[in-house]
């Protein structure tokens, strides 16, 4: 236990270390150039959903990290969450471009296309199911809030340190500890060996759902040795997210519930497909 508190706590530190910095520049950025993003982003959706979708296809969590922070600022939509999220490998497209280089750049060109139809499509369901989706964070805007002293003190201070950072470090931190000790006590190789094809798809689609890179590496590390096939692996990194949606649950739990359950959902849908045309 005390391995998994150790990795939790310093993963948490990471995580927590690369977003404040994103969010601190996108409330700058929302500050001086606001209607130039509402012009070429916020209000032209397809915009958003190819430049989520090719965000969250660079390899790391970065992408991920920065659409979260566009979209607590209300510049994105849920469309683009589930844009990046589906194109996302998140810390593992370093490992993939690393074991399987010839098959890594069709995973990231599938996702991007699957990240956009993707996110094109949550957006459509959510209006005809009339689904709220949570509010922007509000930012009082003042004449003076690009005075250096000011924006650190009321923004940067004041709003991100104060109202989210510390809240985001601890809905992480026991995030990845409740997983990581769940995880160490599962024998993923002895399920996986044993299930027939649809089932497979199933379990790279759920896997999916836990935070972590870790589980994720297990069917990577199958498809290098010709174990599953490419449509197995491209469904499970349609699904993972790595730690890119983490910073959403200090910001809405229940946005990042929608998040899982339509990129899960999504990844379902495209394992069935692929299943029934025999890939």
């Amino acid at each position: 236990m005390l391995n998994e508190l150790i990795f939790s706590l310093t993963e948490t530190s990471k995580i927590v270390l690369m977003v404040t910095p994103l969010m601190i520049l996108t409330e700058f950025f929302e500050l001086k150039f606001k209607d130039r993003i509402q012009e070429l982003i916020t209000e032209r959706h397809a915009n958003q959903y190819l430049i989520a979708s090719l965000l969250g296809a660079v390899p790391g969590c970065v992408g991920a990290f920065s659409i979260v922070s566009l979209y607590s600022h209300g510049l994105v939509g849920f469309g683009s969450l589930i844009a990046v999220m589906l194109a996302t490998a998140g810390d593992e497209a370093f490992v993939i471009l690393t074991m399987i280089p010839d098959a890594a750049l069709l995973i990231f060109a599938a996702c991007i296309v699957l990240g956009v139809l993707g996110g094109l499509s949550a957006d459509k369901i959510t209006q005809a199911a009339h689904r709220k989706i949570r509010q922007a964070c509000s930012i009082e805007i003042h004449q003076n809030d690009l005075n250096s002293t000011h924006f650190f003190k009321e923004h940067v201070y004041g709003h991100i340190l104060r109202r989210h950072v510390l809240r985001m470090f601890l809905w992480i931190f026991f995030t990845l500890l409740a997983v990581d000790y769940l995880v160490a006590k599962l024998d993923l190789e002895s399920i996986v060996s044993s299930l027939p094809a649809f089932a497979l798809f199933v379990l790279a689609a759920l896997v999916g759902i836990i935070p972590e890179s870790g589980p994720h590496l297990f069917f990577l590390t199958l498809y290098s040795r010709r174990m599953i096939p490419f449509s197995v692996l491209l469904v499970n990194t349609l699904s993972q997210d790595g730690h890119g949606l983490l910073p959403l649950l200090s910001y809405s739990v229940k946005d990042t519930v929608y998040v899982q359950v339509f990129t899960t959902s999504f990844s379902l849908i495209v394992g069935t497909g692929l299943f029934l045309l025999g890939l």
